[in-house]
């Protein structure tokens, strides 16, 4: 049953959705392209429908927002070197299990006998570990600025109570040098940026502020309720029709200007930049966290001697060029064919925050 303040909530879309093509009529705009950088943001799209309700004018892509799907091919191979070890018990979330290697999956690997444990919290891969003394027990992790501060807590409290055989294979990026990468890329010629709602509770406005000033990118910070989404749009293209590129925040009851410091303060003390490969980009410099020395002896790669060499794509598959905003999903010639969630080739197909999952439950046909 529908609440008072749902229903206004979902009164306000149609009225945004007017504003918005009102406001381009009138400035008379050829097109304007945005790209988002959420998943959540992605599917809540596909799910509302939001694209119906935008001028022809108007483009919507989407881009890097899913960690699962950027998490690069070797990465996924590192892993699943791991599971293949009779030494070690693997420790990740679900949406890992089924992104195929380059010769087989975690899921694979667990059906045939090896450790491969699905986990909700990196707590519970840290009582693994205490449960499990003579194994190593190894979290992937992996996630954006989100996600990263539990990885750092964990490892601060694995040293604390000296569980050595607790490990992480750190596979965490940063969003903002990977949003500079698409800004500057030559392929792409978009006006602005739908940023995550999610990251920027923890690294607040700073972080982005050269978007607009060194690319003259609009930008918007929205929550993720229909109408949120959709005061977002509104924004970033009032800021190109006027041609002041800023960065504006549409969710100031989560984001603050600063973001949260103790969790930035918790990254700070646990990990250190270092260059990071992603599924479509490639190499970012200082896109990835590493793990700081004073806790290396968590560290997976080096404990375990794990060696990230690069990786063939599955062939046919476009998942880079999704992320990169450069194809929709139905543009991939595997989508809803050879690639399925129920059988998916590329990792933008099994994750939940996957534009090519997404897309698949609520526009298969592309009609949105």
């Amino acid at each position: 049953m529908k609440t008072p303040q749902t229903e206004n909530k979902e009164k306000i879309v149609p009225i945004l959705s007017h504003a918005l093509n009102s406001l381009l009529e009138e400035a008379a705009t050829k097109s304007i392209t945005v790209m988002e950088v959420c998943g959540t943001h992605t599917v809540a799209i596909f799910r509302h429908g939001l694209k119906a309700l935008l001028p022809k004018s108007f483009k919507l892509v989407s881009g890097p927002g899913c960690p699962v799907c950027v998490t690069d091919q070797s990465e996924i191979d590192a892993a699943i070197s791991i599971a293949e070890r009779e030494d070690s018990i693997v420790a990740t979330y679900g949406d890992m299990l089924r992104v195929p290697g380059s010769w087989t999956s975690l899921q694979e690997c667990r059906a045939r006998g090896r450790s491969v444990k699905v986990v909700t919290s990196v707590t519970q891969a840290l009582d693994l570990a205490e449960e499990n003394p003579d194994k190593n027990v190894v979290f992937l992790g992996v996630g954006f600025e989100t996600t990263a501060p539990a990885t750092a807590l964990a490892l601060i409290e694995a040293k604390k109570r000296k569980l050595d055989n607790f490990l992480v294979l750190c596979m965490h990026k940063t969003v903002p040098l990977a949003l500079e990468a698409l800004a500057n890329s030559e392929e792409l010629s978009l006006d602005g940026f739908l940023l995550p709602g999610h990251v920027s509770v923890i690294i607040g406005l700073n972080p982005y502020r050269f978007i607009p000033e060194k690319y003259g990118k609009a930008c918007a910070i929205a929550g993720f309720e229909p109408f949120e989404i959709m005061a977002g749009l509104l924004e970033i293209a009032r800021q190109v029709i006027k041609g002041e590129p800023t960065i504006k925040s549409m969710y100031p009851r989560a984001v603050r200007p600063e973001g949260n410091k103790t969790a930035q303060e918790l990254l700070d003390k646990v990990f250190e930049p270092c260059n990071a490969y992603w599924r479509g980009l490639g190499e970012i410099p200082l896109s990835g966290y590493k793990i700081r020395p004073e806790f290396e002896i968590h560290d997976a790669s080096l404990r375990l001697n794990i060696e990230k060499k690069p990786s063939p794509l599955p062939t046919g598959c476009r998942c880079g060029d999704v992320l990169k905003g450069l194809i929709s999903p139905i543009e991939c010639p595997l989508f809803g064919r050879a690639c399925t969630p129920m059988k998916p080739v590329g990792p933008c197909m099994v994750s939940s925050e996957g534009s090519c999952a997404a897309q698949y439950k609520y526009d298969r046909k592309g009609q949105l």
